[in-house]
C-alpha cells in the first residue's frame, strides 16, 4: 500500500529534523551504498526509457515508416489557424523547366481545408521511397548496391534550389539516405542540377551527364564522375573541369535543351545519346554521338518527332526483348528487338511511350503505329507518374522503370506536413508479347518481401448494386491481387450499345452501365463517405465487340475541398479467355494499380481524412444493372520498408534491428552495475 503521507516523515512521532545530521561511522558505508543505489536507479531508468523510445522510433512512421495503424504524431489541438485563400501556384515556370509539381484543376475560392497533423502524418507512405522531408523528384546499379540519384530541396516542401539526392539499397525497397551527391556550386549549375543519367563503361567505369541551369538560366549538359570508383557506395562525385560538355545548338531555346539519356554503343565504336527539346510545339529528341563524353558530334535531323506534343523532357530510349522475358542492355540490337522511346510532356505533365524500329546508322526510329505515337497513344500510367526512368538492372537481368509521383492537394498542406512528393514501387518492364503493342509493367519481386499475414476469398459473388465488405484489418497497407469473371450468359445477351465510353469524363464509379463498374473500394470508411474506387467497365458495341476500361475515381476518396479529385483510367487489352485481373498495391496516400498483367497502370494520390489508421476499409462493389460479378481475391497486409540514415558501419543489412541497440545498452549496464557494487 502506497504511503499515504509520502512527504512526513515516516514516524509519526518524530520531528523533521531543522539541519542535516551527520552520520556515525558505522553508518557512512551503508549510506553511500543507498546513495549509489539511488544513482544506479535513475540512471538505470534513464537508459530504459532510452532504449523504449529507440524501439518506438524503430517503428515510428514519421522516421523509419513503420507500423501505422495507429497515429503516431497527434496535434495536440485541432489546426485553427485562419485557412488562408488558395489560389494554383506555379513553382518554377520562370526557370524554363517543369515545375514538376502537379497543379491544382480550377483555383479553390473557398477556404483550405482544416488539415491537423493525425490527417498528414497518415499521408506519409510506409514502403515508398522519399526523403526524410521537403520535396523530391539516375538510378544504376553498382557493386552491389542499387544507387538512386533525385532532384531534392533540401531547404523546403516546394520547387527550387534543387541539388540531387543520394540513396542506396540492396534490394529496391530498404533505403539507406547518403550524403548529396552533387549540389549547385558552379556557374553551369548554379541555378539547379536537374536530370542526369548514369552509363557504366565496359571496364566498369561511370560517367554521368547531368543537366544544368547556368548563372544566366541557360540549359548546358555536364560530365560527372566518381572521386573512387572502388568506392561501392560511390559518395563522392567530380565535375569535370571542362563542364560544360554541350551548350544548347543553334535554333534550340536556351531553355528547351535538357535531359540527357543513358549512352548506348554503336557499331562504329561511338557512344551515343539523346536529349529532349521542341521547335515551336512539335517535341524532338537531338542525338549526340560521343567517344569520350567531353567531346560531342550532333548527328543530322533527330532521333524523332512529334508534332503537337511540345517540349520533350526525361526521354529515355532503350531496347526490349520480343523472343524473351529478360531485360536487356541499352546498347542490345537485333532481329528480336524493339526499341522504346519514352517522353515526359511538358505541356500535360504525363509520360508516354511507343515501340518501334531503331536504325543505329541514320540514327532515326520508327514508330510501329503511328496512330499511337509517343505523346499521343499510350502513357506509362494513367494517373499521377512522371519524369519517370528506366535502368537495366545486370545484377538481375531487367530493366526497371522508376517514377516520380508528385502531389495533388495544395501547396499550404505540402507546406504543413514538411513534405512532397514520392518515388513509385519500382516497376520491371518487359514486351506484351500477347498484343505485340503494349509494355508490361510489374511492381519488382523485392516488395512481395514485405507481405505478411494474408486472408482468401474465394468465388464471392458480388450481385447487381452491392457492396460487400472484406475482413482484413486495417487497410492502410495492402498488396491486393483480385480476378473477376463476369457472367457469361448476361455477356451475351445485353443488347450492343454506341456508347462512347471514357473513364475521364464519365460520371466515375456512379456511373451505371449493364456490365459495369465492378471492382474494389480501397481507403474507405465504414459509412463510405470516403471511397477512392479501383474498377473495370465493360463495354458492349456494335458487332458483339467487347471493350474493357480500367479507372480509378478519386471524386469522393477525400471530404476535403482543397485536393484534386478526377476519374483516371483508359481502354485496357483483354485477350480472348482471358479473366479480368488487377493488382493493387495500397500505401497510405498513394495507390499504384496494375490492370492484366500491367498492361494499364493508374497511380492515385489520396487523401481522406475519415479512412484512415483503424478506420480505412476495404470493400468489393458491383454497380452494374445487369449482371452479377465473381470474384477471388487474395489480400496481404503489408510491413514497411526501412529508409534511414546510413552509417559506415552497415554494408549488407537494408533494415534497422534494434536488437543490435539492445545488445550494447545490457552490456553496458551490467558492466555499470557491477562497476557500483564493487
Amino acid at each position: 500500500m502506497a504511503d499515504p503521507r509520502p512527504f512526513l516523515p515516516s514516524d509519526p512521532d518524530a520531528l523533521p529534523y531543522t539541519y542535516t545530521p551527520l552520520p556515525n561511522p558505522d553508518e557512512a558505508s551503508e549510506i553511500r551504498k543507498r546513495q549509489f543505489k539511488e544513482l544506479l536507479a535513475i540512471f538505470s531508468g534513464l537508459l530504459m526509457l532510452s532504449l523504449l523510445v529507440v524501439i518506438i522510433s524503430s517503428g515510428n512512421e514519421s522516421d523509419t515508416h513503420a507500423n501505422k495503424n495507429e497515429p503516431v504524431f497527434l496535434a495536440k489541438e485541432p489546426y485553427t489557424t485562419r485557412p488562408a485563400k488558395l489560389h494554383p501556384v506555379s513553382r518554377s515556370v520562370a526557370a524554363g523547366v517543369s515545375e514538376k509539381a502537379n497543379r491544382l484543376a480550377d483555383a479553390v475560392t473557398g477556404p483550405a481545408f482544416p488539415w491537423n497533423n493525425s490527417m498528414l502524418s497518415w499521408q506519409r507512405t510506409a514502403f515508398h521511397f522519399q526523403p526524410e522531408k521537403n520535396w523530391m523528384n539516375g538510378p544504376l546499379f553498382y557493386k552491389g548496391w542499387y544507387h538512386f540519384f533525385y532532384q531534392w530541396n533540401p531547404n523546403g516542401a516546394t520547387w527550387g534550389d534543387i541539388v540531387w539526392g543520394h540513396a542506396v539499397s540492396k534490394d529496391l525497397i530498404h533505403w539507406f539516405h547518403l550524403p548529396l551527391a552533387m549540389v549547385a556550386d558552379q556557374w553551369y549549375d548554379i541555378n539547379g542540377v536537374w536530370t542526369g543519367s548514369a552509363t557504366i563503361l565496359p571496364d566498369g567505369k561511370i560517367v554521368m551527364l547531368y543537366t544544368g541551369s547556368t548563372n544566366e538560366s541557360v540549359q548546358v549538359q555536364n560530365l560527372a564522375y566518381p572521386a573512387d570508383h572502388n568506392d561501392p557506395l560511390l559518395t563522392k562525385w567530380v565535375k569535370y573541369s571542362g563542364n560544360p560538355v554541350l551548350v544548347p545548338p543553334p535554333g534550340i531555346g536556351y531553355k528547351d535543351f535538357r535531359d540527357p539519356t543513358t549512352a548506348w554503343y554503336t557499331s562504329e565504336g561511338k557512344w551515343r545519346i539523346i536529349i529532349g527539346s521542341k521547335l515551336n510545339k512539335t517535341g524532338i529528341s537531338l542525338v549526340y554521338d560521343t567517344k569520350d563524353f567531353k567531346t560531342y558530334e550532333q548527328l543530322n535531323g533527330v532521333l524523332h518527332a512529334v508534332p503537337g506534343t511540345g517540349m520533350w523532357e526525361c526521354v529515355d530510349f532503350y531496347p526490349v526483348s520480343k523472343a524473351g522475358d529478360k531485360g536487356l542492355d541499352t546498347s542490345a540490337n537485333g532481329p528480336d528487338v524493339k526499341h522504346v522511346v519514352k517522353a515526359s510532356l511538358d505541356d500535360d505533365r504525363n509520360d508516354y511511350y511507343a515501340l518501334g524500329t531503331y536504325e543505329e546508322k541514320t540514327g532515326k526510329w520508327i514508330p510501329d503505329n503511328q496512330k499511337i505515337d509517343v505523346g499521343i497513344g499510350i502513357r506509362y500510367d494513367y494517373g499521377i507518374f512522371y519524369a519517370s526512368k528506366t535502368f537495366y538492372d545486370q545484377n538481375k537481368e531487367r530493366r526497371v522503370l522508376w517514377g516520380w509521383i508528385g502531389e495533388s492537394d495544395s501547396q499550404n498542406a505540402d507546406m504543413q506536413k514538411g513534405w512532397a512528393s514520392v518515388q513509385g514501387i519500382p516497376r520491371t518492364v518487359v514486351f506484351d508479347k500477347k498484343t505485340g503493342s503494349n509494355l508490361l509493367q510489374w511492381p519488382v519481386e523485392e516488395v512481395e518481401k514485405l507481405r505478411l499475414s494474408s486472408k482468401d476469398f474465394d468465388k464471392v459473388e458480388v450481385k447487381a448494386g452491392s457492396v460487400l465488405p472484406l475482413q482484413v484489418g486495417t487497410a492502410t497497407q495492402l498488396d491486393i491481387v483480385a480476378e473477376f469473371e463476369l457472367d457469361k450468359k448476361v455477356l451475351e445477351s445485353v443488347a450492343e450499345s454506341n456508347e462512347v465510353f471514357s473513364c475521364n469524363t464519365s460520371a466515375g464509379a456512379s456511373n451505371r452501365g449493364a456490365l459495369g463498374p465492378f471492382g474494389l473500394l480501397v481507403h474507405a470508411d465504414e459509412s463510405l463517405l470516403e471511397q477512392t474506387p479501383v474498377y473495370f467497365y465493360v463495354a458492349k458495341g456494335p458487332g458483339g465487340s467487347v471493350d474493357t476500361f480500367f479507372c480509378t475515381d478519386q471524386t469522393r476518396s477525400s471530404v476535403a475541398n482543397d485536393v484534386k479529385k478526377k476519374v483516371t483510367g483508359s481502354y485496357v487489352p483483354v485477350l480472348k479467355d482471358e479473366k479480368l485481373s488487377v493488382r493493387i498495391l495500397v500505401d497510405h496516400s498513394i495507390v499504384e494499380s496494375f490492370a492484366q498483367g500491367g498492361r494499364t497502370t493508374i497511380t492515385s494520390r489520396v487523401y481522406p481524412t475519415k479512412a484512415i489508421y483503424g478506420a480505412a476499409r476495404l470493400f468489393l462493389f458491383n454497380n452494374a444493372t445487369e449482371t452479377s460479378v465473381t470474384a477471388s481475391l487474395k489480400v496481404w497486409q503489408m510491413n514497411s520498408a526501412f529508409i534511414r540514415p546510413y552509417h559506415p558501419d552497415e554494408t549488407s543489412n537494408a533494415s534497422f534491428n534494434p536488437f543490435t541497440y539492445i545488445q550494447f545498452i545490457v552490456t553496458f549496464f551490467i558492466f555499470f552495475t557491477l562497476s557500483f557494487i564493487r
